[in-house]
């Protein structure tokens, strides 16, 4: 079975790691590892491949990039967990909607070891509790290879996202694991916690 490297990288600027993520997958063969980076973005909105302009209501001073990801507009900042699978899914006989299942139920898995009930919706890709959005996602696949990936609310300034629709959805209240606990957790521990879930979900362990 082919090995899985997890980096974990810290706080680290958007587009100097679309282009690593970029590179490794158009330069990566049947031999090479798959790999996920955990991580958290500086302030940035970023436009998936089907975004559309009037869900950026008020960016601001914040910058808007383009991306080839599927899905709308969205928002990274510090206290978000990132977290980017650039897997081979034909070596692993993955198709996208599994690959999509298994980390919206990895997610669920991590809200659960906190006590948080949270739920995928059909309809609308991601992860949410009481019928708000706690993680978003958005995938691309190139020759059979996934990257992009998922972003998880943890302890972060929620504000920027009032600036924007949510992934297209108008009104759609984002929440974060820091409002439903009563002492957040540290943004490292729900990174390792992620970790073994993706691991288990992909069948890596």
């Amino acid at each position: 079975m082919a090995e899985l490297v997890v980096r974990h990288l810290g706080l680290a600027d958007y587009l100097p790691t679309l282009e690593a993520m970029r590179r490794f997958t158009a330069e990566r063969d049947a031999s090479s590892p798959d790999e996920i980076w955990l991580l958290q973005h500086p302030r940035v909105f970023t436009q998936g491949q089907a975004g559309k302009p009037e869900h950026l209501l008020a960016p601001g001073d914040i910058p808007v990039i383009q991306v080839e990801r599927g899905g709308q507009v969205t928002y990274h900042g510090p206290g978000q967990l990132v977290a980017y699978l650039m897997l081979d899914l034909r070596r692993r006989k993955l198709g996208v909607r599994e690959l999509v299942t298994a980390m919206e139920l990895a997610l669920v898995d991590v809200l659960a070891g906190y006590g948080i009930e949270a739920a995928p919706k059909a309809d609308a890709p991601g992860v949410y509790v009481n019928g708000d959005k706690i993680a978003s996602l958005g995938l691309r696949v190139r020759n059979g290879c996934s990257f992009h990936g998922l972003a998880l609310n943890v302890d972060m300034d929620m504000a920027p996202f009032l600036r924007i629709n949510p992934c297209g959805y108008a009104g759609l209240k984002m929440v974060q694991l820091k409002d439903l606990l009563q002492s957040p957790p540290a943004l490292d521990e729900v990174a390792q916690r992620l970790e073994r879930a993706l691991r288990e979900r992909l069948g890596y362990v």
